[in-house]
C-alpha cells in the first residue's frame, strides 16, 4: 500500500469536503462524496483517517438471532476490536437505516482504541449518546432497532459501497459538518496538497469578497493585479499556513 506523505493527513484535516470534491473532480473523480450520510451530532469535529471496511448483507432469520453476538468471530464485533488506531470504520449497510449498524457501546470501544471515526450509510442506535461522544460519527439517520433485524455482517477488509461511493481499504476518509468524502489512496498526497493550497487561496478570496470586490478576476484568479495582491497577502500570512511547505503535488 502506498505510503502517505507526512503532511497529507494534517493538510486534509484543514480542508473542507467541498474543496476536496472540487480538487478530485479536476483530477477526474466525480463520485467521491457519500450521499445521505451526515454527522450524527451538531458538534462533530473534522474526521481524517484510513478506511477500514465492514460489509453487511440482508439478515436471514435462521442466522441472525440475538445469540449470534455470542460468537467471538462475529464480523461486526471483530471489526470493532480490530479496527486500527487512526482508521475510520466504514460500514456498507446498503443504505438501509431501518435497523442500526451499531450503537454507542461499540462506538465507545472504537473511541478507546483510537479510531479516527465511524461511517455508515445506514443508521446508528443510541444516537443522542453518540452525538455527545468525542468520536466523529456519520450516518443516514437514527435507528433504534438492533442490527440483526436487517443486517448480517459478512466480511471485513474488502471493497464496499457506502453512500453510493466505492470505498477500498486504505482509502482516505475525510469528514466535516457537511458530510464525508472518500479519497482514493493513490491520489491522496496530490489531492491534499492541491486542496490545501486552494484553501489558502479561498481564505484570501473571502477577505476580498467581504471587502466588496467583484468575483470577476478574483474567483477564479485571472486578473494579474489581483494575482500579485494574493501573493503578497500569502507572504504576509504564511505563518497561518504551516503545512504549505513541502507540497506533494
Amino acid at each position: 500500500m502506498t505510503e502517505l506523505h507526512s503532511l497529507t493527513l494534517a493538510r486534509l484535516a484543514k480542508t473542507s469536503t467541498a474543496t476536496l470534491t472540487t480538487a478530485l473532480f479536476k483530477k477526474g473523480f466525480s463520485n467521491t462524496f457519500l450521499q445521505n450520510v451526515r454527522p450524527v451530532g451538531s458538534n462533530t469535529v473534522s474526521m481524517v483517517g484510513i478506511a477500514y471496511t465492514l460489509r453487511y448483507i440482508p439478515a436471514r432469520e435462521d442466522l441472525d438471532q440475538i445469540e449470534a453476538f455470542n460468537d467471538r468471530k462475529h464480523p461486526q464485533r471483530v471489526a470493532v476490536e480490530e479496527c486500527p488506531a487512526g482508521h475510520v470504520l466504514v460500514m456498507d449497510s446498503r443504505g438501509d437505516a431501518s435497523a442500526a449498524s451499531a450503537g454507542n457501546l461499540l462506538l465507545t470501544r472504537l473511541l478507546r482504541r483510537g479510531a479516527a471515526g465511524v461511517v455508515t450509510d445506514g443508521g446508528f442506535r443510541d444516537s443522542p449518546e453518540i452525538a455527545q461522544m468525542a468520536i466523529p460519527a456519520y450516518h443516514q439517520r437514527p435507528s433504534a432497532p438492533t442490527n440483526l433485524i436487517r443486517h448480517h455482517a459478512i466480511d471485513i477488509g474488502l471493497p464496499i459501497a457506502c453512500g453510493g461511493v466505492g470505498v477500498y481499504p486504505g482509502d482516505v476518509m475525510v469528514g466535516d459538518a457537511e458530510g464525508v468524502v472518500c479519497i482514493p489512496r493513490h491520489v491522496a498526497d496530490e489531492i491534499a496538497a492541491i486542496a490545501y493550497r486552494q484553501t489558502i487561496y479561498e481564505d484570501w478570496v473571502q477577505t476580498r469578497i467581504d471587502a466588496g470586490d467583484s468575483l470577476f478576476g478574483t474567483y477564479p484568479l485571472t486578473d494579474p493585479e489581483r494575482q500579485a495582491a494574493f501573493e503578497a497577502w500569502r507572504e504576509v500570512n504564511q505563518a497561518r499556513y504551516p503545512l504549505s511547505k513541502e507540497a506533494a503535488a
